[in-house]
């Protein structure tokens, strides 16, 4: 019901179910359908947490239940593992001639205990499968139960031997030939299911609950520089708008809107009379083979619709027939629409760009959410939309972009080249900005954009705007990069810092820190010997949520070297924080370490936290003698002597 009360395409097609399913993807959650799918995953992710890879190895000893996984597999998506030549060879010389010579390892009914301890070591061994799923089918030749503890005994043998272990699921069929063995895999916390179909699902539902964390742990680009964009442009647009009660703004303020964040628009004229829109497109068509007029309403939310559209007008006398003609026709057919005239604008000659719809609703749980599809007068019909929470970067836009089917047109096909990727990409992360920078804006549709090989160009737009005093918008499910937190500072024996909050694209710095970083200094802020800076920590440190934690790394201008960092770590309930800080050794005693530290302390005062604390080696001298003369309570931790606990408390402190 609540989209035909939407004043846009996109208040059309984004629901809430979609803005959870966001919200859920950039979490890295994994998200289950049916209750069903609910104790699979359930099952699995408790029994095997992790995934390394997803190529799958089916042993069993029935062919119609591997070929039922097989199918699984292949629905969901699924990787089968290929046998090496050296694992074929060994299953010949150990399993009976009649073996399935492939993956699915048929090795046939009347395998015994042996048989299948025999070949799972061997597939073990190979190494070449990330998980390997065991079946068994109840038969009057073997033991379901003695090939269950064989399969058990195997896995102890390679873990006792210090082996490498793929994942292991198992699927013993049948009821009551199947319980003795399915009792002893929950003994031994090895995941076992009753059908292959639920297997399949089970390896699937951890394989994408690996693909979800590894995509939220993976580096984002940074965003291009030297965008240059108005927002103090965009924020007069929208002041005038809501100034003369305009919750709508006009195109030509839409496309202005959309050009101060260097958004491609083609350039839009108004027109008050049919007279006009013939003397404008008369100027166009010397220069343009075709114009377009529309019609200019605020009271018209989709104006192809209601005719409101004539495209390839190529004199100046056809443009001012079609003015007419939309005149005559909207007051007839829609006599309370409020008339402004009409737009005129160069015909956009394309023909290989794709039409695409970006677009911004409010979700009342969420708050905005952005959209991204196949556009044009059908976007409705086709519905091929994906969803995401701002704030976007180029990363987070490619990943909506690869929700939709349309993704695979724009990487190009037989004789269509590929549309500019890149510049589709950078309009999702200008529009998040927008977003974020101006809460105003309550609903945006840009439909169509076009994109092909040469970039992407907006022909319309659409921008209903709140005053956000009178009615503030829905908070965003994700706090943005604080950048009003930047700042640049000049340390006497340091020269010129930018000391600003992280951001992901600061994994790049962590390996010359690293390098900067003596083995005791690195003790000193870890608590453990040997630290190293690997891609999963690092991505820990530098993707955080800014309303639950924040870290302030200093920046040499000079170099672009990342000097120090200084973070902290909130409570739940945002009282508290834990402190902890880093800075190169070789700049050690340059006033570095005490300047980060009274950032996080004028931080942490102005969030209004009433505690800041941190655990400190008792030989830490140099960090413990800062905290004293910050103010901090220093007192030996009951828990180990060699530790101190310091605490520095806030309240009424400013």
């Amino acid at each position: 019901e609540g989209a035909k009360a939407a004043q846009s395409h996109t208040g059309a097609l984004a629901g809430a179910d979609s803005a959870y399913e966001a919200a859920f993807r950039r979490a890295g959650l994994l998200r289950v359908r049916e209750l069903q799918d609910l104790f699979i995953a359930a099952e699995m992710l408790a029994r095997q947490p992790k995934l390394l890879g997803e190529r799958l190895t089916i042993l069993t000893n029935g062919g119609g239940a591997g070929v039922l996984a097989v199918d699984r597999l292949a629905d969901l998506g699924g990787q089968l593992t290929t046998l090496p030549e050296a694992t074929i060879t060994a299953l010949n010389a150990a399993m009976p001639a009649t073996w399935s010579k492939g993956n699915p390892v048929d090795i046939v009914g009347d395998a015994d205990a042996g048989r299948y301890a025999t070949a799972l070591d061997i597939l073990a061994d190979a190494d070449t499968a990330d998980a390997i799923l065991v079946m068994n089918c109840p038969t009057a030749l073997a033991s379901s139960t003695e090939a269950a503890t064989a399969v058990v005994d195997a896995r102890k043998r390679r873990r006792a031997a210090g082996k490498s272990e793929q994942a292991l699921l198992t699927c013993w069929l049948g009821d009551s030939a199947a319980k003795e063995a399915r009792d002893l895999f929950a003994r031994e916390r090895i995941a076992t299911f009753e059908t292959p179909a639920a297997a399949i699902e089970g390896f699937m539902q951890l394989a994408c609950y690996a693909r979800a964390q590894e995509e939220m742990m993976a580096t984002p680009p940074a965003m291009p520089s030297g965008i240059g964009v108005d927002a103090g442009a965009a924020t007069a647009i929208i002041a005038g708008s809501l100034a003369r009660g305009q919750g709508m703004l006009s195109e030509v303020d839409a496309k202005s809107l959309l050009a101060a964040y260097r958004i491609p628009v083609v350039a839009t004229l108004i027109a008050k009379t049919p007279d006009e829109v013939a003397t404008i497109a008369a100027r166009l068509l010397a220069d343009d083979k075709a114009c377009v007029v529309k019609i200019l309403s605020d009271d018209i939310s989709h104006k192809s619709d209601v005719g409101g559209v004539r495209l390839g007008l190529e004199s100046a006398e056809a443009a001012r027939d079609a003015a007419m003609t939309m005149l005559a026709r909207i007051t007839r057919e829609h006599p309370t629409a409020r008339i402004d005239g009409f737009t005129v604008q160069a015909m956009v000659h394309r023909p290989r760009a794709h039409e695409l719809i970006i677009g911004v609703s409010e979700d009342a749980t969420f708050g905005p959410i952005l959209m991204f599809g196949a556009g044009g007068t059908s976007v409705e019909v086709v519905a091929d939309t994906g969803q995401a929470l701002p704030p976007l970067d180029m990363k987070l836009a490619r990943e909506l972009m690869r929700q939709t089917r349309i993704h695979k047109l724009l990487e190009g096909y037989r004789h269509r080249p590929p549309a500019d990727l890149e510049q589709i990409a950078l309009t999702l992360a200008k529009i998040s900005a927008m977003v974020i920078a101006h809460p105003e804006i309550r609903e945006l549709d840009i439909n169509p954009l076009l994109a092909d090989e040469k970039g992407v160009i907006a022909l319309d737009a659409r921008v209903r705007v709140v005053s956000q005093t009178e009615n503030p918008r829905q908070p965003m499910a994700i706090t943005p990069y604080p950048a009003h937190e930047e700042r640049h500072v000049t340390l006497l024996e340091l020269g010129n810092l930018l000391v600003r909050p992280i951001r992901p694209d600061d994994e790049r710095l962590y390996d010359d820190l690293s390098k900067r970083v003596t083995p005791a200094d690195m003790r000193m802020r870890f608590f453990t010997a040997g630290q190293t800076f690997s891609h999963t920590l690092i991505a820990r440190l530098t993707q955080i949520d800014y309303a639950r934690e924040m870290a302030f790394v200093a920046i040499d201008e000079a170099t672009g070297a990342l000097l120090g960092v200084a973070r902290l770590v909130s409570d739940p309930d945002r009282t508290r924080a834990e402190y902890a800080v880093l800075v190169a050794s070789d700049v050690k005693g340059r006033g570095l370490g005490r300047y980060l530290m009274q950032t996080l302390i004028d931080y942490a005062r102005r969030e209004k936290f009433t505690q800041l604390f941190g655990d400190v080696f008792a030989e830490n001298a140099a960090m413990l003698n800062m905290c004293r003369d910050l103010g901090f309570k220093i007192e030996t931790s009951t828990d180990d002597p060699a530790i101190n606990r310091v605490t520095l408390h806030l309240v009424g402190s400013g």
